[in-house]
């Protein structure tokens, strides 16, 4: 199992024999110099350990090095949230599948079964959260309870790492890095693999379930698409009506400004609903239910399409047309005569058929029944009533303003009182009444159609998905509670960082920030499972924005990140004491959504990776660091359009970005046996971005030790002139004195590295520890 060809470390290491270094002291009180430094540390990282070394540089002079690792509360604060979420979200399912309304008796067993499955997920997640509740005063979860069923959802042995340095005549420089367990399902195993090889299976057998089922089979995109829906219709829905209050209430104030900002409001919202409901998906969706209600007999008759003429209720690639039903925003003539608008919004439902939506068609299309009682322009006429009555909205307010503005010529003296005796302030809100009221009425009724026809295509997919799509939605919840604790933690750590730097927060909220995982798990065996659940969480991530809020008070409680959303988009708000929060741009209090590019590279360095290498199969590794490369190349080119490069941090080597992406794309593209440059290059390219940076093995114990020292040291050596005489002994020192062997006893409660010589034989040479620091133990 040895190597025989080691790796090139010309670069990151030298020959040095091995001498202790100057260990200046070890306490976990040294890291509240920190602390007291930066008081944002104290909401979400707690139990500091610290170590402080003074090593030599290239000139002779001493350098300190203070390291200084933290556990994370949002280890287990952003999974109870998410699982509460994952219970509220199983729970709004069954009450929309109970609301479909009275189903045939093959739909309605088919309900009855999702609905069970949907229970059986709530019981299993309630009584998790009950068992975390439980818990008190534990803030990480040690490695030997990584396969723990209710410790599932927590990330493995999650730990933030901060190396600050001091220099004679220099300024202090500090580098931040997250360790965490590579997220996975450990309790559910890998006998049959990871997510990604198991949902690509599920999607290849979803299709003979749809037939088994007599379902229309439903693509991913669909299923997604249905849930944006959903999920945007339920958003919209109370937010116009609220705008549209408030529309009445400039109208009762009589405030031409306040109307004006107010319909501006509710075009916009209002617009946006329309447009998210023109798809063909709803209208096809709609069909299917009607033929899955009792009494339907098919008259395997051919759908007849709806022939697609300029008809009055079309909107046009969301353009403003003169005969489109979403017409009329400020500043446009209404074609509808002002006087007749009451009377035209009063009959709304006689308006032309607006031709069909440009959604793409479903797949087996042609499954779905035909029934020629179902009056199919039925939906569209709903649809565009929406538009329809806003436009009527329109034009009431600009007759409103049209007859505020001929008033407005200079009035006598003496005649003024009167015309203020007769003005009457509520006026406008009593002629704009009837039409908002219509306007809420028609938005709610195309809301109820959405929602069945949504949660019908939900119901069609969850039968097919019977069992195998719960267990693998189950497993895919674990995966991302556990990557997105360790983003949360990684994200809040960069912020807190970051707070003074102008040009990071320009950078953060105009394009966002990213997160690169660095990962050392071998593609054999039971850890390629990880790696594939791994990918999928990771990927999942981009489905996460951040947000700033102002917190309510200054107490830590205050302080905690808050998660919002549904399994289609997550948001997490950050909040800051009112003093920091003043101190950001106005873009970021504002509220604007704050983006994170997660990024995977990994390459396997242990004993499993050599048999993948010469007897298995790597193609997985190759696949996600060639994927991921592309990404980050993708993130600087956006950067690089919207951001001044002048915003970046500075370093000592100045290598532009742009030449170490080359030779990153090159090294991805490499045959070359555990090709640990590209994790190196990856982490430097991260850096040099701002961004965030996680280094993760099965257990963030041991292999992740020996990365996370490596690069510390390279980090000295690079930007410090840490002197060459010391590198290897600085990096035996910290792997046998420092904060990482303080994270294995925390673990295992030993102080040994578990490793054993056959394994340490087959990693690359800078990736071994000095001698006496391991030992085969249970982890």
């Amino acid at each position: 199992m040895g190597e025989m060809e080691e790796v090139d470390v010309d670069h990151i290491t030298t020959d040095i024999p091995s001498h202790k270094c100057p260990l200046v002291c070890e306490s976990a009180s040294h890291a509240c110099i920190d602390r007291e430094n930066n008081p944002l540390t104290g909401p979400v990282f707690k139990n500091p350990i610290c170590k402080v070394y003074r090593f030599q540089t290239v000139d002779s002079k001493w350098m300190l090095v203070r390291e200084q690792m933290e556990e994370c509360t949002l280890s287990f604060s952003i999974p109870k949230q998410l699982l509460s979420l994952y219970i509220q979200e199983e729970m709004r399912r069954v009450k929309d599948l109970r609301e479909l309304g009275e189903l045939s008796p093959h739909w309605d067993n088919l309900r009855k079964e999702v609905m069970t499955r949907y229970g059986g997920i709530i019981c299993s997640y309630q009584e998790t959260l009950a068992e975390l509740d439980k818990i008190t005063g534990r803030s990480f979860k040690p490695s030997c309870c990584k396969a723990q069923k209710t410790l599932e959802f927590i990330p493995i042995n999650l730990h933030t790492q901060r190396m600050r340095v001091t220099c004679p005549r220099k300024t202090d420089a500090f580098y931040d890095i997250v360790t965490v367990g590579a997220p996975a399902a450990h309790f559910q195993g890998f006998k049959c693999g990871g997510l990604q090889r198991l949902l690509s299976r599920y999607e290849a057998e979803k299709k003979s379930f749809s037939t088994a089922y007599q379902c229309i089979y439903y693509s991913p995109e669909h299923t997604a698409k249905a849930q944006e829906v959903l999920s945007t219709v339920s958003l919209l829905q109370p937010l116009i009506t609220s705008l549209a209050d408030q529309l009445l209430q400039a109208a009762q104030e009589h405030s031409s400004p306040g109307l004006r900002e107010a319909l501006k409001n509710l075009s916009d919202k209002t617009e946006q609903f329309v447009h998210t409901l023109k798809d063909e998906l709803v209208k096809s969706a709609l069909l299917a239910l009607h033929a899955a209600r009792p009494g339907y007999v098919s008259k395997n008759q051919k759908q007849t399409p709806v022939q697609g003429g300029q008809h009055q209720g079309h909107i046009h690639q969301g353009s403003v047309q003169t005969q489109s039903p979403v017409q009329g925003l400020p500043g446009h003539s209404p074609a509808t005569s002002i006087t007749d608008s009451t009377a035209v919004c009063n009959n709304v439902e006689g308006t032309q058929t607006p031709s069909r939506g440009e959604g793409g068609p479903l797949k087996h299309q042609d499954s779905i029944p035909h029934h020629k009682e179902y009056d199919e322009e039925e939906w569209d006429r709903v649809w565009a009533n929406v538009a329809k009555c806003l436009n009527c909205v329109i034009a009431m307010v600009d007759k409103l303003q049209e007859e505020d503005g001929s008033k407005q010529e200079p009035i006598p003296e003496q005649q003024l009182a009167d015309v203020i005796t007769s003005h009457n302030p509520g006026e406008w809100r009593e002629q704009l009444r009837p039409l908002v009221t219509r306007l809420k009425e028609c938005v709610t009724e195309v809301v109820d159609k959405a929602k069945r026809a949504m949660t019908f295509v939900l119901l069609q997919e969850a039968a097919c998905s019977l069992p195998q799509g719960f267990l693998l939605q189950q497993r895919r919840d674990v995966v991302f509670s556990q990557a997105l604790a360790a983003l949360a933690c990684g994200f809040v750590m960069r912020l807190y960082a970051g707070m003074q730097d102008q040009g990071f927060l320009r950078q953060l909220h105009l394009v966002g920030l990213v997160a690169q995982f660095e990962s050392l798990l071998s593609t054999y065996s039971e850890e390629i499972g990880m790696l594939e659940d791994m990918e999928v969480g990771i990927s999942d991530l981009q489905r996460v924005v951040f947000q700033i809020t102002e917190a309510k008070t200054d107490n830590l409680s205050d302080l905690q990140p808050l998660v919002f959303g549904r399994r289609d988009h997550f948001t997490v708000e950050v909040p800051l004491p009112r003093l920091v929060f003043q101190r950001l741009p106005e873009e970021i209090k504002e509220g604007k959504p704050l983006r994170v590019f997660p990024v995977l590279f990994n390459v396997g360095i242990n004993e499993q990776q050599t048999i993948a290498e010469r007897f298995g199969d790597i193609s997985l590794q190759e696949r996600i660091n060639q994927r991921n490369f592309e990404m980050l190349e993708a993130y600087f080119k956006s950067l690089s359009e919207k951001v001044p490069l002048e915003c970046l941090p500075c370093f000592q080597t100045q290598s532009d970005i742009k030449e170490l992406l080359e030779t990153l794309g090159q090294n991805v593209v490499t045959k070359k046996r555990k090709n640990v440059e590209i994790l190196w290059i990856a982490g430097t390219i991260c850096r040099r971005l701002n961004g965030i940076r996680f280094t993760s093995c099965k257990s963030a114990k041991d292999r992740t030790s020996m990365s996370v020292t490596l690069e510390q040291c390279a980090l000295l050596r690079d930007e410090h002139q840490l002197s060459k005489d010391f590198f290897i002994r600085a990096l035996d020192c910290m792997r046998r004195e420092g904060c990482r062997i303080e994270n294995v006893q925390k673990n295992i409660k030993c102080r040994k590295y578990a490793f054993n010589m056959l394994q340490l034989m087959a990693f690359p040479k800078c990736y071994r520890p000095p001698e006496g620091t391991y030992g085969k133990v249970d982890s």
